[in-house]
C-alpha cells in the first residue's frame, strides 16, 4: 500500500520508474485482465520518419499525469480490473519489417490465448497488422474476424502498390492484407477522419473495393458528430471490435509530434475524437492501439505524448467498464 507521500509523488511524471499509468510491470499476460503494451517499431513506415519506435517510452514518461477516473462514465477503471504494463514487444530484427511484424503477431497470440485484452502504444501503423493477425479469428474475438474502428487521416488500404519502400506488411498495407487473410471484416468496419494528401484521384478506391465504411473528414464535417456516431454504433453492433487510433487524425495544432502531418485540412479536436471512441461503449472491444507518435517532433510540453496517453485511457475505461 502506497503512503500518502508516495501517492503524491506518483502524479509527477519525472519521479520513479516509468510504467504506463503507474501500473505494475508484469510480463505475464495471465496475471491481468488488460495488458498495456509498448510496440517500439519504426521500419513499417517505409520512409525516413523512423523515430516512432520512441513512442512507448515517451508515453511511459508522461502517463503518470494522465487521468485516473472517468468523470463522464462516473467510473474508476482501476478498481475491480487488473491492469498491468506488460513491457515492450522484443524486436531483435528491428530494421526488418516483415520479421518484426511476425514477432508482434507471435507476442499478441500469447495475450489472446491468456484472454488478456491488449492496449498498445506504438510504433508506426504497421503494428496493427501484426497485432490483428493474432486477434482476428482468435479467442477474444470468439473465432470471428474482427471489425475495425479505425480513426486516421489515411486509409492504409494501399493495395495497388506491392510494398512501401521495401516494407510489404507496411503501415500502408495492413487494411488490405488483413482482409485478404480473413482476420478483418471490412463491411462491418469503420474508417473515420480520412483526409490524407492524395496523390491520385482514385486514392480511396481500394477501401471502397474492400467494402470498408469510409467517412472522410469532409463527410464528417458535413454530417456532424452525432450522425457518424450513430452509423458507427450500427455498423459495429454485436461485433468483436478493435480500435486503432492514428494520432495524425488529430489536427496538427493538437498533435504536432506525428510522422505524417496532414495540414491541408482541419483534423479532429480532442473532444471529437473521444466521442468517436466512446461510440464503442458496451461493445466487445478485443484490443486497441495508438500509433504514429514521433517524440522527436513533439513540442517541449510533450503534448502529443500526453494526448496519446489520454486516448489510451479512454480505451482502458471502455474495456474495464464492460468487464465490471
Amino acid at each position: 500500500m502506497a503512503t500518502p507521500e508516495e501517492r503524491m509523488m506518483e502524479n509527477l511524471y519525472w519521479w520513479g520508474v516509468p510504467t504506463l499509468f503507474r501500473c505494475e510491470h508484469d510480463t505475464d499476460p495471465a496475471n491481468c485482465d488488460i495488458g498495456l503494451v509498448g510496440v517500439p517499431h519504426s521500419s513499417g513506415n517505409g520512409t525516413t520518419e523512423k523515430d516512432q519506435h520512441l513512442g512507448p517510452r515517451a508515453v511511459r514518461n508522461v502517463s503518470a499525469t494522465a487521468r485516473r477516473v472517468h468523470m463522464d462514465f462516473g467510473f474508476d477503471p482501476w478498481e475491480g480490473t487488473k491492469i498491468n504494463d506488460l513491457g515492450d514487444v522484443p524486436l531483435p530484427e528491428a530494421n526488418d519489417n516483415e520479421a518484426s511484424i511476425q514477432r508482434i503477431t507471435d507476442y499478441f497470440a500469447r495475450l489472446d490465448a491468456a484472454g488478456t485484452r491488449p492496449i498498445s502504444i506504438g510504433g508506426d501503423h504497421s503494428i496493427t497488422g501484426g497485432i490483428v493477425q493474432a486477434l482476428g479469428g482468435g479467442k477474444l474475438a470468439g473465432g470471428e474476424p474482427i471489425s475495425f474502428l479505425h480513426i486516421d487521416a489515411h486509409t492504409d488500404v494501399f493495395a495497388k502498390v506491392p510494398h512501401f519502400l521495401g516494407a510489404k506488411k507496411s503501415a500502408a498495407h495492413w487494411g488490405a492484407y488483413l482482409a485478404d487473410q480473413g482476420q478483418v471484416d471490412p463491411k462491418t468496419s469503420m474508417q473515420i477522419g480520412i483526409r490524407g494528401n492524395p496523390r491520385t484521384m482514385d486514392w480511396l478506391q481500394p477501401s471502397y473495393d474492400y467494402g470498408y465504411n469510409v467517412v472522410t473528414m469532409k463527410d464528417f464535417r458535413r454530417r456532424g458528430l452525432a450522425d457518424v456516431i450513430a452509423q458507427t454504433k450500427e455498423v459495429l453492433n454485436g461485433r468483436p471490435v478493435y480500435i486503432t487510433f492514428d494520432l495524425d487524425s488529430f489536427d496538427p495544432t493538437v498533435a504536432p509530434g506525428v510522422s505524417n502531418l496532414e495540414p491541408g485540412e482541419r483534423g479532429f479536436q480532442v473532444d471529437e475524437a473521444m466521442e468517436l471512441i466512446r461510440a464503442t461503449r458496451g461493445m466487445n472491444i478485443v484490443g486497441g492501439d495508438v500509433v504514429c507518435l514521433m517524440p522527436t517532433r513533439d513540442n517541449s510540453n510533450m503534448i502529443t505524448a500526453r494526448t496519446a496517453a489520454a486516448v489510451m485511457f479512454e480505451m482502458v475505461a471502455l474495456m474495464a467498464e464492460r468487464k465490471s
